[in-house]
């Protein structure tokens, strides 16, 4: 009798909306909604089989034990990691935080502590290769209320290469600097490390606010090398989805920055815990969201509660000039993500405090996208890093 009187998971549900985002619903028995996102660009349908395969293990289960839920399916499923995993959990401890947050009538950073800052600093990117059209960018994003930006560091670079494309590299910073923003310079794991060498040799009189993913998370070493000899801060974390992906780089010391993606690695619950894993090695949290407004209200909530937070990447999406077109049709309050003075607000409403519009989720996802990463090809018909 008791039991039946218990709150349980009684749907899982997955959507692929445009442009390339993929949106997760929990409901209760007793009613209750909660959203989440699982976006992992390129891997959606890898994703949702995976949530599926979820349902499994968590219809029936108390929406309330919301670390029970995490470690059943990160440990039951005995092949544990991973971005397809990682990404599906990520959705749904989203979506269970946002139910319980919601239960209680709290924005969400109230059951992580509580806020320990007023307003999140946020950061737009910048696109173009060209010098004048990087310098345009960022005056647009300075017009927008930005004071930091982040841009591509190089199309593409071999093990050895031209010393004009580091002049170039180093044209196109000075440029956003000469606006009055401050810089992340993203290099996509492109370079190798004879020129990451030299690349972070020559924009280090520009004093950018980091370097990431100057070299691949797949060379550790080489990563606490290059640290050894540059003060540029080093970030890194895209492409690590637990605090196990993580530990090395803490423990050799190679990263200053921590970019963990909350639709990517664990949700809420494990980048919390790699955010706290960080400050003890006195290393930064500044979490990676390229896509959508659930992932990025997630990040939000994050960064209010957590000392350790620098600065939050906005979403795509989202920064552009206001609000795309997706996303003021899925979403019914996107003034949230407004940025005033280089900040944004922290979600004030119950949960994550995003107003989905459900009707409109289900008619997108009813033509879902079939988004995949374009190819890059350098001059001589190589593959790139996307």
């Amino acid at each position: 009798m008791f039991d039946e009187l218990l709150d349980k998971i009684a749907v899982i549900e997955c959507f692929a909306v445009r442009p390339r985002w993929l949106f997760v619903r929990i409901e209760t028995t007793q009613g209750a909604v909660g959203w989440g996102e699982a976006t992992l660009e390129g891997h959606g349908e890898a994703v949702m089989g995976a949530i599926d395969a979820a349902r499994d293990r968590l219809i029936g289960h108390d929406p309330e034990r919301i670390e029970d839920a995490w470690q059943m399916l990160h440990r039951l499923s005995f092949y544990r990691g991973g971005p397809v995993l990682l990404s599906a959990i990520s959705g749904i401890d989203q979506a269970l935080w946002d139910i319980k947050a919601r239960k209680l009538g709290v924005p969400l950073y109230q059951l992580l502590g509580g806020r320990v800052r007023d307003r999140i600093p946020v950061y737009a990117w910048i696109g173009g290769d060209r010098p004048q059209d990087v310098a345009a960018g960022a005056a647009a994003r300075k017009q927008q209320g930005f004071k930091a930006v982040k841009m591509n560091g190089t199309e593409e670079i071999g093990w050895l290469d031209s010393p004009g494309k580091i002049d170039a590299l180093v044209e196109r910073v000075a440029l956003v600097r000469e606006t009055g923003m401050d810089v992340g310079i993203d290099f996509h794991g492109r370079v190798h490390k004879p020129m990451a060498r030299q690349m972070l040799r020559a924009i280090e009189p520009l004093s950018p606010l980091f370097a990431e993913e100057v070299l691949l998370s797949e060379h550790p070493k080489a990563i606490e090398q290059l640290s050894q000899h540059t003060s540029v801060p080093l970030a890194l974390g895209e492409r690590l989805y637990s605090r196990w992906d993580y530990r090395p780089f803490f423990e050799s010391g190679a990263i200053d920055i921590a970019q963990p993606d909350l639709a990517h690695a664990g949700g809420i619950s494990e980048c919390r815990r790699i955010a706290a894993m960080a400050e003890t090695y006195d290393v930064a949290f500044a979490p990676h969201c390229p896509i959508g407004p659930i992932a990025l209200a997630a990040c939000l909530h994050l960064a209010a509660a957590t000392p350790n937070f620098v600065i939050q990447e906005m979403s795509l999406g989202i920064h552009y000039n206001g609000p795309s077109e997706d996303l003021a049709t899925l979403m019914r309050n996107p003034d949230i993500f407004t940025v005033s003075e280089g900040t944004v607000a922290i979600p004030s409403e119950p949960g994550l405090g995003v107003d989905i519009d459900e009707d409109a989720v289900r008619a997108m996802a009813s033509d879902p996208h079939r988004w995949r990463n374009p190819a890059w090809r350098g001059d001589n018909g190589e593959l790139l890093e996307w």
